[in-house]
């Protein structure tokens, strides 16, 4: 809702509120990369509705932020991975796409884009690293970031530390510090100590919200093909925005999906589309 916020460029995305009338988000744009920009915004702008979807008598108190950093990441996660990367998505937007880049896309099938924007492949980038391979990277942090807390891990040797795990974990280098180390801003602005597991624990919560929102509203999905996200938003404000933080994470899951977090709905959505794509 741009009657209540706002988008700018930045170099690092990120979504800040002020009010729940006040949300404004950032993006990140490459001129050589489409989906830089894109997702990026569609990441943020998931971050920013939640915000903007909290009751307004919450308001000026402390209940008026989201439940957790995991649920948050949920809701991005959501609208950027679920929704923003799904075919029916694009079976919608892509010949709008193509009419603002004609040249590069005119000749593009709409199949051949969807695989594209869904390829799994081993990066050394979090922020570029695609639904399969994404967790991979968050694990390393995790032990990492262990390590250094239990001090088995001294700053100084985290660099070669940290090569040595994507060497290891998935089979690539970063050639510097500034693609290796140094890419996530999180630990040098004092998050350290269960950030980075936000992002895993959102993938799971937006499968498992997700899955609950497309069992009592069917009509999502077709909806969403037609270009029309309503039902979705309107699930998700009813059932996660509006409250805030007013319950826990471990509470609002079980609310709302009837069961505590599990892993299954995020494993049946990576096979389902992944499967599919692959042909597995």
């Amino acid at each position: 809702d741009f009657e209540r916020g706002r988008q700018d460029q930045t170099h690092h995305p990120f979504m800040i509120n002020f009010s729940t009338g006040d949300v404004r988000i950032t993006t990140r744009v490459d001129e050589d990369d489409l989906s830089q920009a894109l997702f990026s915004s569609i990441h943020e702008m998931g971050h920013g509705l939640y915000e903007q979807g909290i009751r307004r008598d919450l308001e000026g108190t402390p209940l008026a932020c989201g439940t957790s950093s995991g649920v948050h990441e949920s809701q991005s996660r959501l609208w950027e991975n679920i929704v923003g990367r799904s075919r029916g998505f694009w079976k919608f937007f892509y010949p709008q796409v193509q009419s603002y880049f004609p040249s590069q896309l005119g000749n593009v099938s709409l199949d051949a884009f969807y695989q594209a924007i869904n390829k799994v492949q081993r990066s050394v980038i979090r922020m570029d690293a695609d639904e399969v391979t994404y967790n991979l990277h968050v694990m390393i942090r995790f032990d990492l970031e262990l390590m250094m807390l239990e001090g088995r891990l001294q700053v100084r040797d985290l660099p070669e530390a940290w090569n040595e795990r994507y060497r290891e974990d998935l089979g690539v280098v970063p050639q510097n510090d500034s693609d290796g180390v140094l890419q996530d801003v999180h630990w040098y602005t004092g998050q350290i100590g269960g950030m980075f597991q936000c992002y895993t624990l959102g993938n799971l919560m937006s499968a498992q919200f997700f899955e609950a929102a497309v069992t009592e509203q069917p009509e999502i999905i077709p909806k969403i093909e037609q270009g029309n996200f309503s039902t979705l938003h309107n699930w998700l404000k009813d059932n996660i925005y509006q409250h805030g933080c007013k319950y826990t994470a471990a509470e609002l899951i079980k609310s709302v999906t009837g069961t505590a977090l599990r892993i299954d709905p995020f494993i049946r959505y990576i096979r389902q589309k992944y499967g599919q794509l692959y042909m597995l």
